[in-house]
């Protein structure tokens, strides 16, 4: 009975991964687009207003509007020592084009000894929209159509990356002027542009700043300085002023990093006091020659130094690339070899031990089934590698466990595992839907079932990442392709090698229990594995997608039980009740798509991670070690059990965390449930492609890399040399 459930089960396993791989990508690009999104921290709002409706030389505006929670702000143009600009990429019809932001003037925010540019409260960031005459609305829908895709980096003391799509319908007839306040408002806030006249000079380590034709009313009051080109002045540096007759005037201190020379520099004043704060723009021209600018550093100086000094520590430089690829392959055969004793993978293994009893007196059919097996390991293994290689070359930034970061595949394989629990658990055999001709011809081919369980091993496992794998796959991604296809083959191998062996060695055949009853009770029992990695899987939905993703998903796997219970039945009992839980899953699979698929709000995981552990980011970790505190950043994902595990032990032992407060070590989270490039660009920097990753950093020290599977002595000890 074992072997006839089992194989077909490799059969619809294989037949549904083609289905889902055909499926999953389109599922993610079906989200519901609206013109508001909201996260814990920002409220944004796609807003229109055309007065006089759509039509050449006609203004029209469109804006998008951020209402911030109190302490939370988003970034001008020049977001000062830290941050990034609200990006925002238009989609619109032919003959719409879409002008720049028209910038509100900015407001100072210190953070530390830095300081940022940015907006607090309410800002709506305007862009102006040119009509042309090649723009012709539809007759049946006499609407301008315009989406939105805006990208936002809202910062308190933490800073978390935030994204949303946005649609609006504007009447190309009529008027649309109900946001007419907010443009208005919006409009008054921007700087007005000054007559020309306004200069700069480089004076040692200082810009001498001279404005003229500033109004009268402003004439001896003191005004903001804020600089259009980034990396020029020390943000956060006092600057002295003055007025010299009707000439403003200002000596501001050059950054030491300076990157950038320009032959001219936007600068916007600003004067009067909060509520009434007018700005003016000067295009001042550099009428001096500019020293020697320093190299334009992603991150800071000191973590970059860092990284260079663990990319030197982490390379093999004493006999070059070609023992550096022989360790990486030894690192993924060993690493492959350990991902069987990995907590997501023990499903498999029982499923495994019953086939090898079944054939223990089989030398022929034992050692066929163990190379089949093998086979369906190593080719998945290099068929993932293979996608993921040519994902990162088309410029998409994935890293290993990539497809469990589409909520879709996670869905799919919770269905998938919840089939192969019921068919454990003895409610159906799946001979009872296959035609006669297609399950004999089955059971003649026994290795084919062999690969096929191969292969659902490799999609229980590649979440997971074993020590040693970290390493190999992270030198993996940046060798050749043929090298970097041995290395995920050389992980297959290892993951199927104690099979291999087993398989062909006699002495392993005597210690297998023979045959009996107690197999099909083992089946039974495995159903509950199944069951478990099923409730871990709609967790993990829940965390990318909110509780009405994970409430969708069990919704959906109760129908697909209920028709699965229904084909058992006999008569026209059977066809009733198929009819009716097909019919319930249909209206289920029509409505629950955009819920499985739809991201959860941006900030869920910050909140999660509690007082002690914050959400990272970049800057964070550059802030924390410019003002000379020690960082500790998990690198975790909820699909990664390993991950899970060490959250749970080590970084939650109470001797860890008093030894990382008595250091008074910053705790960061980078959260890769849901694709993040910058975490995988980070990743990539310490020489790993995937989760878990644990770093420490100290400034003016090569970031510290540790286990995968972290132990408290180990993290006690590397704390202690902080």
């Amino acid at each position: 009975m074992i072997h006839r459930s089992s194989s077909h089960l490799r059969l619809l396993f294989a037949i549904f991964l083609i289905a889902i791989g055909a499926l999953s990508t389109s599922a993610e690009a079906q989200n519901s687009l609206k013109n508001t999104v909201t996260t814990p921290q920002v409220r944004a709002e796609l807003m229109a207003h055309a007065p006089n409706g759509i039509a050449p030389r006609e203004p029209v505006w469109v804006g998008l509007q951020l209402t911030h929670q109190p302490e939370w702000h988003t970034y001008w143009k020049n977001s000062g020592d830290s941050g990034l600009p609200t990006q925002l990429e238009w989609t619109l019809p032919p003959g719409v084009m879409a002008g720049d932001i028209a910038w509100p003037i900015p407001k100072k925010i210190p953070i530390g000894n830095l300081a940022n540019y940015g907006y607090e409260h309410t800002v709506l960031l305007p862009v102006p929209l040119t009509i042309t005459p090649d723009f012709k609305p539809s007759l049946l829908a006499s609407e301008l159509e315009v989406r939105l895709k805006a990208v936002w980096l809202v910062c308190r003391k933490e800073c978390i990356p935030e994204e949303g799509e946005f649609a609006l319908k504007i009447p190309v007839r009529g008027s649309t002027g109900i946001n007419g306040a907010a443009f208005e408002a919006a409009q008054k806030a921007q700087p007005q542009d000054l007559p020309p006249g306004s200069s700069l000079a480089v004076d040692g380590q200082t810009l001498q700043v001279s404005v003229p034709g500033l109004p009268a009313a402003l004439r001896g009051r003191t005004l903001e300085f804020f600089p259009e080109t980034g990396e020029v002045i020390e943000t956060a540096a006092p600057y002295s002023q003055a007025w010299v007759g009707d000439v403003w005037t200002a000596r501001v201190p050059l950054s030491a990093q300076r990157s950038q020379g320009p032959a001219s520099m936007p600068v916007v004043l600003v004067g009067g006091e909060e509520g009434a704060r007018q700005g003016y723009r000067a295009e001042a021209r550099v009428t001096t020659p500019w020293p020697p600018a320093a190299a334009r550093a992603e991150v800071s100086p000191a973590l970059q130094a860092a990284l260079a000094g663990n990319a030197a520590n982490t390379a093999d430089t004493a006999t070059g690339p070609n023992l550096s690829l022989i360790a990486a392959l030894l690192g993924a055969l060993l690493g492959g070899l350990i991902l069987n004793l990995m907590p997501c993978v023990f499903p498999i293994l029982a499923i495994k031990v019953v086939g090898f009893a079944r054939h223990a007196q089989d030398r022929q059919a034992r050692r066929v089934g163990g190379l089949a097996y093998a086979a369906g390991v190593i080719v998945s293994f290099l068929a993932l590698g293979a996608l993921m290689l040519a994902l990162r070359a088309a410029g998409a930034q994935l890293g290993w466990g990539f497809q469990l970061q589409s909520p879709a595949m996670v869905a799919a394989l919770a269905l998938l595992f919840t089939v192969i629990g019921l068919n454990l658990a003895g409610l159906f055999e799946f001979g009872q839907f296959l035609p006669g001709r297609l399950a004999a011809m089955e059971a003649r081919h026994p290795a084919a079932n062999a690969f096929l369980s191969g292969m659902l091993a490799v999609a229980v496992a590649s979440p997971c990442t074993a020590p040693f794998m970290g390493a190999s796959l992270g030198l993996a991604v940046a060798l050749p392709t043929a090298q970097a296809l041995a290395v995920f083959a050389a992980i297959g191998l290892g993951m199927a090698l104690p099979y291999l062996l087993a398989s062909w060695l006699p002495a392993v055949a005597r210690w297998l229990p023979r045959p009996g009853a107690w197999m099909d009770t083992l089946r039974r029992f495995m159903a509950f594995p199944m069951f478990a990695t099923v409730a871990w899987l709609v967790w993990v939905l829940g965390q990318q997608s909110g509780i009405d993703g994970a409430g969708a998903l069990l919704a959906l796997l109760v129908a697909v039980s209920a028709v699965l219970w229904s084909l058992t039945l006999a008569g026209r009992t059977r066809l009733v009740v198929a009819a009716l839980s097909i019919a319930a899953l249909a209206l289920l699979a029509g409505t629950i798509g955009g819920t499985v698929v739809a991201a959860a709000p941006a900030g869920t995981t910050a909140a999660a991670a509690g007082e002690r552990w914050q959400a990272w980011a970049p800057e964070r970790v550059d802030q924390a070690l410019a003002a000379g505190q020690p960082v500790m950043v998990d690198f975790t994902a909820a699909w990664c059990v390993t991950c899970q595990y060490n959250k749970k032990t080590t970084l939650a032992n109470a001797s860890v965390l008093a030894d990382l407060a008595a250091k008074n070590v910053q705790l960061l989270r980078a959260d890769w449930t849901r694709r993040d490039p910058a975490i995988t660009a980070a990743l990539a920097r310490l020489g790993r492609s995937g989760v878990p990753v644990y770093v420490l950093y100290k400034s003016g020290r090569a970031p510290v890399v540790l286990s995968e599977v972290l132990g408290v002595d180990e993290l006690r000890s590397a704390i202690a040399r902080l």
